[in-house]
């Protein structure tokens, strides 16, 4: 909220009026202080209902006597009104201004200090068998915002991927290549390199296919069609020959990953997202079996017959989770807890952050609930940030292969979009070649992670490209607007950020809900990091802008004759410009300087 010290002191001086009106001793984490409804005066509302069981008295009542014990007490508390069981607190125009001159406008406000506490957010985890596409966009722009986020609320932040790059799927892409490629590159096939190596994945795909037909066509049922189709018996033998460090295998295994590592490269570069991180499947898929013997031996894992290792998890009202198979070799999870002791080993965070989807919610229950019972005392720090899926408006977007929605056409197809929309406004006059197509990537890559990032994670979305490059309504250009429209209005002022400070006697309405939304900068942080949720910073945001935007409408800035007034109003639109900034960058989304 506005001010964390004027709230404490309105909840202190709460305690002591329960104590002195009605000689009760109430905690103080019993009284209720939030934010006035913008319909009634106040700017702090003290919920009275839980005090009338010590007063013996009706709410009104209550609240009426609170209410002067509290102007009594504190300087700033002007006046109150009680409504109902609502005392609301209006503080003078004094304190505001003051908040603004001397708290807002510092370079220490907003700024947490470091906790001396580390946290892992691993993000992305892409396969290397085909490119990224619309559910890793918003999975990319989640992870590098919730990371960022924590970063400003004073963590040590080590952003992580764990890139799937072993496995049958990408035996898969291997195959197809030598069987249809003809040496093909992403030099001579003019592609980049993750969209070449997708293209021998939807290859293998369609010839798998054509056998699967064929073979049913013989008279053999669907799954042992599936089964015996030549291509999937070669895929998996290259499984085996890569486990096995076949040399040729393992050459081309590192070929085309390199492709696809390129191709994500410039992905990610277009995205805004970086990592200091990696993890690789193929270096982390025998890490974990130290751990099942380590289970076995604590009694928490059990063998069947035929050598497969077991978890019991049905009293805790999951199932029997396979943890290593009859053969020796591992699964997922294993590789999970293997890779989970692995970053603690080498970081040794209070908390790693996994941002994978909700369709896998069972598989990280069982993981983490499995480190516990194996007593580590680091499995309470881990969380699953589970999100749901990205849905379009269908015909909205093209799509490379029909069925997902490719990374790099969508945001081409934002940019193009901006650029449309920005031309048909008029907003380019004066603009060099460069400067537009600067602008149109960052009103177009705006509009994409702003819309993804003002739902709440856990939601799954419709995206909506044409909506999301609204520049009136509640969207990233809205908000970029706002911030060019202020620096063209401190550019005008001849703002300085050495600007003197201005004491002026009272302020409006418009002025004081401003500074009172400022002041919250801080406390949305630390929700924003404690709910892993990037939409209380992008909802906070479009507020404030919404807000300035009122201001100025209805408060007279540049052409206000009164110096004093004219600087406190240029210092207030340059501290709202400096927040939507600070809160855009944690979006991972850029301001433009004008437009």
């Amino acid at each position: 909220m506005a001010d964390s010290s004027i709230q404490q002191l309105l909840i202190e001086e709460t305690v002591k009026a329960v104590k002195t009106c009605y000689q009760a001793d109430i905690a103080a984490s019993q009284i209720s202080l939030q934010e006035t409804r913008k319909e009634f005066e106040g700017q702090f509302t003290i919920v009275v209902f839980p005090v009338t069981r010590f007063s013996k008295k009706s709410p009104e009542q209550t609240g009426q006597e609170i209410g002067e014990l509290l102007q009594d007490a504190i300087e700033e508390v002007v006046s109150f009104n009680v409504i109902k069981g609502f005392l609301n607190i209006v503080l003078s125009d004094d304190y505001w201004i003051n908040l603004l001159n001397n708290t807002i406008s510092t370079p220490e406000f907003g700024v947490f200090q470091p906790t001396g506490k580390r946290i892992m957010v691993e993000y992305s985890s892409p396969n290397t068998n085909k490119p990224l596409h619309l559910g890793h966009i918003r999975n990319n722009l989640l992870g590098f915002s919730v990371a960022e986020i924590w970063k400003a609320y004073g963590y040590d932040v080590i952003k992580s991927n764990l890139i799937n790059d072993r496995g049958i799927h990408i035996c898969k892409s291997m195959l197809a290549w030598q069987k249809f490629g003809n040496g093909e590159t992403p030099e001579t096939a003019g592609l980049k390199g993750d969209h070449l190596v997708g293209k021998y994945y939807v290859a293998f795909d369609k010839a798998y296919k054509s056998e699967i037909e064929g073979l049913k066509a013989e008279g053999q049922s669907e799954e042992e069609a599936k089964r015996n189709a030549p291509l999937i018996k070669e895929a998996q033998h290259m499984l085996q020959q890569w486990e096995a460090g076949d040399a040729d295998v393992i050459q081309l295994w590192k070929t085309m990953n390199e492709w696809v590592y390129a191709g994500f490269a410039v992905t990610y570069n277009s995205l805004g997202v970086a990592f200091d991180k990696f993890y690789y499947e193929s270096d982390t898929y025998l890490l974990g079996k130290d751990i099942i013997q380590e289970g076995l031996s604590k009694n928490v894992f059990f063998k069947k017959e035929d050598g497969s290792v077991w978890i019991d998890l049905t009293a805790d009202g999951l199932d029997e989770k396979l943890v290593l198979r009859g053969d020796g070799t591992s699964v997922y999870i294993t590789q999970d807890l293997g890779t989970a002791q692995l970053k603690y080993d080498e970081f040794g965070m209070e908390e790693s952050i996994y941002v994978v989807g909700n369709e896998q919610d069972y598989h990280f229950k069982v993981l983490f609930l499995i480190l516990k019972k194996l007593g580590k005392a680091w499995a309470d720090g881990l969380f699953h940030l589970s999100y749901g899926m990205v849905d379009l408006p269908s015909g909205k977007m093209k799509s490379r292969e029909g069925t997902v929605v490719d990374a790099d056409d969508l945001m081409a197809e934002m940019v193009e979009t901006a650029q449309s929309r920005t031309e048909e406004l008029g907003k380019t006059e004066g603009f060099s070649e460069e400067d537009k197509q600067e602008l149109y990537r960052t009103i177009g890559m705006g509009a994409l992670k702003y819309f993804l990032l003002k739902v709440d994670p856990k939601k799954r979305l419709l995206f909506d490209p044409n909506e999301s490059v609204d520049f009136q309504g509640h969207t990233g250009p809205f908000i970029q607007y706002t911030y060019a429209r202020i620096n063209s209005i401190l550019r005008k002022g001849e703002y300085s950020a050495g600007a003197k400070l201005y004491d002026i006697a009272t302020i409006s309405l418009f002025e004081r809900d401003l500074i009172q939304a400022l002041g919250n900068y801080p406390s949305v942080i630390a929700i924003a990091a404690q709910e892993f949720s990037p939409a209380h910073v992008a909802n906070y945001t479009y507020e404030l802008a919404k807000l300035y935007n009122k201001f100025y409408h209805e408060v007279s800035v540049l052409k206000t004759e009164d110096v004093a007034v004219k600087g406190f109003r240029l210092r207030l639109s340059a501290a709202t410009a400096d927040t939507i900034a600070r809160s855009m960058q944690l979006l991972g989304i850029q301001v433009p300087e004008r437009m």
